[in-house]
């Protein structure tokens, strides 16, 4: 049978009550079960579960999008989606298209890490030498809800940050980072999906080289036989899922090996080099689907409830060969309406729908992960050929347990500046999660009409 890991000076007791497949060094964290009680919030007294844990993740993207074919008109299942949001036709009933909302001490600052640094604290930053910001509203989640999880928060990316300073005097860190722990500095941002994928499981040393499916293979075949058949799908579901991801990762663990190798015998640091020799994965696709498939494992198991991605940073050079794009992001950024950036701009909303569509797939209770999150896609400007960002892209996913309606189009444009603040949208979302702000940011005020 699964353990149930006990309070102690290390673990604090609100997490007690999750259960675990246990073995060799490793706990395996299981999603919900309908036949184990133990999982998740306190019972009610008729026995039935208590509500189920909200989760919170944003995913970036920089340099803004092809505003030609961002749109969305109608409601629901009726919903009508421009030609760059299709990937969430699945998915429209359960999203929000919203536009108009501005990050105000984004605005007249400069282009680029002006424009970034603050996406999701609406902070001022401050130019030259030392950093200076504001803790984003992913990390005040955190700090409010880490507690009740085994991970306070994950913290991805799929590109390495860069250094040095912009022609505005603005430090890079600001381009390359999203989520910041408190004023002066951001949260180290995990790029490797192996480490990222072995935080998710405990998973150190020698241990690596065996499947976490085989050190807890007794126990999960014991938990098979004493849950109901219902429960028993959804396990060997859950088995086969990490098994596909952990081969996966094995892939590129093993490329991350061989590029230290390299850069040792160069003498040079492995941090310093370029995409693929630093290890990182050649092919962007696979590597934003492994950080993908881990945030929907790690929100699944409730190891966590706050997450961010940032799929690629502002002035990105990352590379799209697969859509036959001939430059680099951030250059192709530059003719935003061409149909070259249309195609990145709808690769990215891919990658919403994908973990969208991954934790719509989990069931949880009546309904699924997908329905108790908010998945929060968003660049930091709208026009990279015009460094526009007097608006920027949102998209939501979800609906936090019922307490966020979905499909919709809300638009702000024209409502005013009081009216349209990111931070207003930020405030919203964490008096959803029960953290209740009297103010974030620039912001006094929550978003009417979310």
């Amino acid at each position: 049978m699964s353990n149930i890991l006990q309070s102690s000076p290390a673990t604090p007791c609100r997490i007690s009550r999750r259960a675990f497949l246990r073995g060799a060094g490793v706990a395996m964290t299981l999603p919900w079960f309908e036949s184990i009680p133990v999982w998740g919030a306190v019972p009610k007294k008729d026995g039935t579960p208590g509500p189920f844990p909200k989760r919170f993740a944003a995913l970036f993207m920089g340099n803004g999008i092809n505003s030609k074919h961002w749109w969305a008109k109608g409601s629901g299942a009726d919903m009508e989606l421009g030609k760059s949001l299709e990937p969430m036709s699945p998915l429209k009933a359960k999203m929000n298209f919203i536009t108009g909302l501005f990050n105000k001490h984004a605005t007249g600052v400069g282009i680029h890490p002006g424009q970034t640094g603050n996406i999701l604290s609406g902070a001022a930053l401050q130019k030259g030498a030392v950093l200076r910001g504001g803790i984003s509203m992913d990390q005040v989640l955190a700090n409010h809800l880490g507690q009740e999880t085994v991970q306070p928060s994950m913290v991805l990316g799929c590109e390495q940050p860069i250094t040095g300073y912009h022609e505005t005097n603005f430090s890079m860190a600001y381009s390359s980072h999203i989520s910041w722990q408190n004023a002066l500095s951001p949260v180290p941002m995990e790029v490797y999906p192996s480490l990222a994928f072995d935080s998710l499981f405990e998973n150190r040393g020698h241990r690596r080289a065996q499947s976490i499916l085989d050190r807890v293979k007794e126990q999960a075949e014991s938990l098979s036989r004493k849950v109901s058949s219902n429960d028993r799908a959804k396990l060997d579901e859950y088995l086969t899922s990490v098994r596909e991801v952990e081969k996966r990762i094995e892939r590129v663990r093993a490329d991350k090996a061989t590029a230290e190798e390299h850069a040792k015998d160069r003498g040079r640091s492995v941090m310093a080099m370029t995409r693929p020799d630093n290890g990182l994965p050649e092919d962007i696709r696979e590597h934003m689907r492994l950080m993908c498939d881990i945030i929907a494992l790690a929100f699944q198991t409730d190891k966590t409830r706050v997450a961010t991605l940032l799929l690629c940073r502002d002035l990105s050079g990352l590379f799209y060969p697969f859509l036959d794009v001939r430059t680099a992001h951030h250059p192709a950024s530059h003719d935003d309406q061409s149909d070259a950036y249309e195609r990145v701009s709808r690769y990215y909303c891919s990658q919403l729908a994908y973990l969208a569509g991954r934790l719509e797939a989990m069931r949880e209770g009546e309904g699924t992960v997908l329905d108790h999150s908010c998945l929060l896609w968003i660049s930091n400007m709208w026009s990279g050929t015009k460094h526009d960002n007097s608006k920027v892209p949102v998209l939501l996913a979800g609906g936090l347990g019922g307490t966020l309606e979905t499909g919709r189009v809300l638009d702000y444009t024209g409502q005013g500046d009081d009216n349209r603040k990111l931070c207003s949208l930020y405030l919203s979302i964490m008096d959803r999660l029960e953290v209740k702000l009297d103010r974030f940011g620039d912001a006094e005020t929550q978003l009417a009409r979310l």
